[in-house]
Formats: C-alpha cells, structure tokens, sequence
C-alpha cells in the first residue's frame, strides 16, 4: 500500500448512488473511506486538514463507530455543513468517556500494565494518547441511533465487536460497514478498559448475522468493496476459530499475562503500538476461552493471569 504522504483526498463513484471519498491516514491502514449517499455521509475520518463537505451536499451525518479515523472530524463536518450527527447510543456513550476524558491515556496504560505489559510500552501509550487528543473532535449530543433505528431508508443494524457499539447501515442489499467486515485484513478485535468483556464473542455472533443478512455488497471503511459478504463473514469465523486454538495452545499450568501470551502468539518484533493491539487482541481472545471453559482467570487490581483448564 502506498505510503501516508501519497494518498491524497480522493472521489470515486460507486454504484448504487454513492460516491466514496478517501481521506489519508497518518498510521496504517494509511487511509479511510467515508461515504455520501443522497445526502448522508457515513463517517468522517480524523479530521487531519480540510475536506470539501460543504462541496457535496451533506445532509445528515452517520457515525459507525468512535474510533478517531471515523469520527473525529465529525464536529467539523458538521460545522461546515449544519447537518446533524446521528451516533449509536453506547458508541457516544464510550466516545465521552474516551475522547472526552482527559485522563484515558493513564487509564489505559494502567490496564495494559495490569495485564504484564511493561511500563515503557505503556508510558508510549499515555504519550500518543495525549498527542491524538486535539485531533479527535467528535460532535457533541448527537442525534442517537439503536438496533431497528432507521436514517433515510437505512435500516441501523448493531453489528459490535470491533467496538462495542459498531453500527452497521442496510438498504437495499447494501451495507455501509465501518470497520466490521474489511475485505483483505482482519478487524482488530481487542479487549479494553470498562469495555463488553466478551467483545470476541459479540463479533463472532456479529459475523453470524452478517451471513444471515447477506448484503449483496458490502463498502468498508478500509479497502476495497466486498462483494461476497457472507463467505468473507465466514472466513473471519474460521480465523478467529483458529486464533483461538493457537491462544488456547499457550496456555499451560503456569500463569501467563495475556502480554505474555502475546508473545508467544503474534511474536516478539513488533512496535510498542502493535504490541498494544497484540495484547489487547490476546486479551479478547483469552477470555472468550474463559467462558468456554478451556481457560481460567485469575488475578486482582495489581496482576491478571491465565492458565489452562
């Protein structure tokens, strides 16, 4: 993929009457797609720079998750164009306790240290937390979108796990997808701080309902359309199915940190942002074990550990 510095904002129309503008990315996947269909934009990426949204006749602005490359130029877009924002309620609830706590990069930090990852990896962590901090501004008291909610003819569909309150838009065989279903990467799937605890197991049962839905395609917010949606939807359950195998294989009768297990499972030469998403990954799928009883959890405040059954 190319680098950050040559993705430029881009238009590209699509079928289905919806164009897809490409906005970049400073980090990988390097760039994001938000998408204007008859007057609704679906996200808005980080807000880096100046994107045309008065250019484009926005009406109506749709959130489909709070990660900052969906909504942090939400506030902006909708300055620029007076449209209103429409959020899933538990998505804004978790976007104020994130983007609008000053304290999350220390809280976060806290977490991945109870979880044995060592203090200078998170200490990385509070520094880029602060530094993304004035590029996220989501809008403030949007209007609240829920499962059976609909927005211009899109049915709103509660698709979590790669974050708890992913939504997901449907009409007409189309679905606007945000980052639940990614055409050639897998969606990270992590578990965080005063998050679902089970957020594996909301998107294996998320991807199941994408398989009963079958869009006929489905337009991502990274990469390219996916046009068979429900063998894509399966393949990620085999990955997962798998992934779990190699978590559960690491296990033994010696407590591990789920950072440890980290290690054992995606390797040791990865950054200390990679490492976070590692374990934070590992995490989601340790305790999907735990409530499949193939893994135990013990710990307190200071130190959590895992073993096998």
């Amino acid at each position: 993929m190319a680098s950050a510095g040559s993705i430029e904002q881009t238009f590209v129309e699509l079928e289905d009457g919806i164009q897809r503008l490409t906005l970049p990315l400073p980090t990988g996947p390097k760039h994001v797609h938000c998408y204007l269909a008859e007057g609704t934009l679906f996200d808005t990426g980080l807000g880096l720079g100046a994107a045309p949204w008065e250019a484009v006749g926005v009406a109506r602005i749709a959130i489909t998750h709070f990660h900052p490359d969906h909504v942090g130029g939400a506030e902006a877009a909708a300055r620029a164009t007076g449209a209103p924002v429409y959020q899933g309620g538990l998505d804004y609830a978790q976007c104020e306790r994130v983007w609008g706590s000053g304290d999350w990069p220390e809280r976060m930090a806290a977490w991945f240290v109870r979880h044995g990852v060592p203090a200078a990896v998170a200490d990385d962590l509070i520094v880029q937390g602060h530094a993304f901090a004035p590029f996220i501004r989501y809008a403030i008291d949007p209007e609240l979108l829920y499962e059976g909610s609909e927005l211009d003819g899109w049915q709103v569909v509660e698709l979590p796990g790669h974050a708890d309150g992913h939504l997901g838009f449907l009409r007409d065989g189309v679905l606007i997808a945000g980052d639940h279903l990614l055409r050639k990467i897998s969606p990270a799937v992590g578990l965080y701080p005063e998050s679902h605890p089970d957020p594996l197991g909301d998107y294996l049962a998320s991807l199941e309902r994408t398989v009963e839905l079958a869009p006929r395609i489905v337009y991502p917010g990274h990469g390219e359309p996916i046009e068979d949606a429900a063998g894509r939807a399966r393949e990620l359950i085999d990955h997962h199915h798998a992934r779990l195998a190699e978590t559960e294989a690491a296990l033994s009768a010696e407590p591990r940190s789920a950072y440890d297990v980290s290690l054992a499972v995606f390797g040791r030469d990865l950054s200390p942002t990679q490492r976070r998403f590692a374990v934070a990954e590992t995490l989601s799928h340790l305790e999907r074990l735990v409530r499949e009883e193939k893994a135990a959890r013990s710990g307190d405040n200071e130190r959590v550990t895992y073993t096998g059954p």
